[in-house]
């Protein structure tokens, strides 16, 4: 069997993080990680695109790695992004709706503590990620602590401990057991050609409801330029509709052509706006429902579908469809 030729973009994140006079700061080189790593079966290629820490990656750097992963794509049998924890799961998500048929697998990762410290999960995590690219079909990962999780079902749920992610309303494509690699679940193939869409509208706001919650702000946010909003909701997705009535701002948005998303505060399972008057009534007034999906992919399928120009009708057909395992659908 010929060696998997692989490729390492890096980006930066604490898994390069060196000490600095304020704080833990990106200085370590793509190769200076790959030198770490030992006895790996594969040949890999590194080249290094950024070094930021993930706080501030934000859609340019988006745009930047989804055209490398593209122009890179037929000259490997897989590709590795080294990033920060802290926005990973958002570039995860959004590399899913850009590269949507990716004919590789693409996988994300990080460490919670630099390659350089002791007992570092770097190694272990970036291993992991070089095994997954090597061996999972096509599609965007993440890997981590001994999980590879769909890009587009990552959460990060924990601040310092390793096992930093969980792959949310799906289980984890593969993990690593005594028994070594285990590839858990499968997605059919696409046969459609990957096409590079990197068209995003920013303009879009992700918020979570409290008590006491005034919706005008909503609508002054609108008035100044927002053009949708995803806003997680309690439980099920329940929405005020005394005194604070944010159903009802829904509705003037909605009819602004202006889409408003309803999701779940709630980490795990659905929303779903048919089973409580709270829901009913924001569903009446034009909310789209974001089902199981993480607030991460939600965010960033807004952006992305408001970015191809769709008006609220095609956004609602958009929510409405599974484009890569964003979302479990009835």
């Amino acid at each position: 069997m010929a060696t998997k030729k692989l490729l390492l973009l890096s980006t930066g994140g604490t898994i390069a993080s060196v000490t600095s006079n304020t704080g833990l700061t990106p200085g370590e080189s793509g190769e200076d990680l790959v030198q770490t790593l030992h006895n790996l079966p594969y040949e890999i290629d590194v080249k290094d695109i950024l070094s930021l820490d993930s706080s501030n990656i934000q859609p340019e750097e988006w745009r930047l790695m989804a055209e490398d992963i593209y122009q890179y794509r037929q000259d490997y049998d897989g590709i590795v992004i080294s990033h920060g924890t802290d926005t990973m799961a958002y570039t995860a998500a959004m590399l899913t709706f850009m590269l949507q048929n990716i004919e590789i697998p693409i996988v994300l990762t990080g460490s919670q503590v630099p390659m350089s410290v002791l007992l570092s999960d770097a190694p272990r995590n970036l291993t992991l990620a070089f095994t997954a690219a090597a061996k999972l079909q096509p599609g965007i990962y993440l890997a981590f602590n001994g999980k590879v999780m769909r890009g587009c079902r990552a959460v990060k749920v924990r601040t310092t401990d390793f096992d930093a992610f969980e792959s949310v309303n799906f289980p984890p494509v593969a993990e690593v057991t005594s028994d070594g690699f285990n590839i858990r679940t499968r997605r059919k193939s696409d046969t459609k050609p990957c096409q590079l869409n990197t068209k995003l509208d920013l303009n879009v706001s992700l918020i979570k409801l409290f008590p006491g919650f005034d919706p005008q702000i909503m609508l002054a946010m609108a008035k100044s330029g927002c053009h949708g909003f995803v806003i997680e909701g309690y439980g099920l997705g329940g929405m005020t509709f005394i005194r604070r009535n944010v159903a009802a701002v829904i509705g003037q948005l909605s009819r602004q052509n202006i889409p408003v998303v309803a999701a779940s505060q709630c980490l795990y399972e659905r929303s779903d706006l048919t089973k409580y008057e709270v829901g009913r009534q924001a569903l009446l007034e034009g909310a789209i429902s974001a089902h199981d999906m993480t607030s991460e992919s939600a965010i960033t399928k807004l952006m992305w579908a408001l970015g191809q120009g769709m008006d609220l009708g095609q956004v609602k057909e958009f929510f409405a469809t599974d484009v890569a395992g964003e979302v479990t659908l009835d």
